[in-house]
């Protein structure tokens, strides 16, 4: 309870908000009903595009969401300092690391990760409220809903949050709280330096078609794959006929007796209006929507189930993957964390790759095995990587006795004699 105390002592009481503040930006509008909106002016122009959950209903989207979610949240976050070389070692032991390894008292490491891309993803931003200790230690955050969180500025160009209530964050009122207070992780800045646009703001309209498409292919084949259409006559019938046929055929062709077989005389004949899926070429239209999320996520298609490239190793594919798509969502989060935490200069927060980018045994194990071979690597450092124990002798690198260094080369090749053997009176070896 001391850190929870200590956060809610230090909103409360010793913080006091200025009075002049505005949500960002200061306009009539506000850049937030911007990207409600969508952009090109879909509601002026009377599209209606689905909010963030109904387009979560589309399975593009929702793949793309929650494997991105997913990847990032199963890589362990790693504790490193950087020593006068240059190289970072992992920490093990560190004040720093218990909000890394349990970030709070509901959620494990994993699901908050999780949870912070998915906020990234659908709505921009990713807002991560800091409780501290009596060291001013971060020992907890609680990611809060970024839909119901508002960054203010001062006139000075200070930063603040307003904070609606949240029970699971300790949040029992609406409060403002300084930009210290705040981890805020946003996705790409395109209108305002504190805003963070979703990459369903380029994609919505997509998968809204893609949600319409397979509402109505159900509708279709809810009426056992036929078409509406209508009844004509060759010439000229009363209402009360035109009346009678359609009260008629309501009632024997449709609902549960669509499929029976009609007789029609009189010269009438049935006509159908709905343009057939075929002709709507609508495999074609579904599978567009389809690769225009996955390019609004940056998401191989390969991913989504689509054809996997020709030529392509699984771990290039997978570099492919890391490299388009979520490099800049780990790093952004690693200089976050950096930052809210308040680490060292020389601490740093880095996920560990090892769980993306996995290679199959047999090029693991060739791999590290060419480490060793060429000196870059010690045996222990190699038999570490594949999970095994250290062994006596194999904590430093090894290179074979004939290797010379480039230098004691330039010195033997600038003798009169490069060939003479000093130890041999200066004769040349048979």
């Amino acid at each position: 309870m001391g850190a929870l105390t200590t956060a809610r002592t230090f909103i409360s009481n010793l913080f006091k908000p200025p009075q002049a503040l505005s949500a960002v930006p200061s306009s009539d509008r506000g850049w937030f009903n911007i990207l409600n909106e969508g952009p090109g002016g879909w509601f002026q122009r009377g599209i209606q595009v689905d909010n963030n959950r109904q387009v979560l209903a589309f399975s593009a989207v929702y793949a793309c969401v929650t494997l991105i979610a997913a990847d990032i949240g199963k890589l362990r976050i790693k504790l490193t300092e950087e020593d006068t070389d240059g190289v970072c070692s992992e920490i093990i032991n560190s004040p720093f690391l218990s909000v890394l390894n349990r970030p709070n008292k509901f959620q494990t490491r994993n699901k908050f990760i999780e949870q912070w891309v998915i906020s990234k993803l659908l709505h921009g931003n990713a807002y991560a409220l800091k409780q501290r200790d009596r060291r001013a230690i971060v020992t907890d955050l609680y990611l809060l809903d970024a839909q119901r969180t508002t960054p203010l500025v001062a006139p000075n160009g200070d930063v603040y949050y307003q904070l609606s209530v949240d029970h699971l964050s300790g949040l029992t009122k609406q409060v403002v709280v300084p930009a210290m207070a705040i981890i805020h992780d946003l996705q790409c800045a395109l209108f305002h330096p504190l805003v963070g646009v979703s990459p369903i703001y380029a994609c919505g309209m997509s998968a809204t078609q893609g949600n319409r498409i397979q509402a109505n292919s159900s509708k279709f084949f809810e009426n056992q794959s036929r078409p509406s259409g209508m009844i004509t006559a060759p010439g000229k019938i009363d209402d009360e006929t035109a009346k009678r046929l359609k009260e008629s055929w309501e009632e024997n062709f449709s609902g549960g007796n669509i499929g029976r077989m009609a007789i029609l005389g009189n010269g009438l004949s049935y006509e159908a209006m709905t343009i057939p899926a075929q002709e709507a070429q609508l495999i074609e239209q579904l599978k567009w929507t389809v690769e225009d999320v996955a390019r609004a996520f940056h998401v191989p298609l390969f991913k989504l189930g689509g054809p996997v490239p020709i030529g392509n190793t699984i771990e290039a594919l997978q570099q492919t993957y890391y490299n388009d798509c979520l490099q800049a969502l780990i790093e952004s989060a690693e200089s976050c964390l950096d930052e809210g935490l308040g680490l060292p200069a020389d601490y740093h927060t880095e996920f560990d790759l090892d769980g993306l980018l996995r290679m199959d045994m047999a090029a693991l194990t060739k791999a590290e095995a060419d480490a060793v071979s060429a000196g870059i690597k010690s045996p222990d450092e190699a038999r570490r990587r594949l999970n095994l124990p250290p062994v006596p002798g194999g904590a430093s690198p090894y290179l074979q006795q004939q290797n010379y260094s480039l230098e004691a080369l330039a010195k033997r090749d600038a003798q009169a004699d490069p060939f003479a053997n000093p130890s041999n009176g200066g004769k040349k070896n048979d």
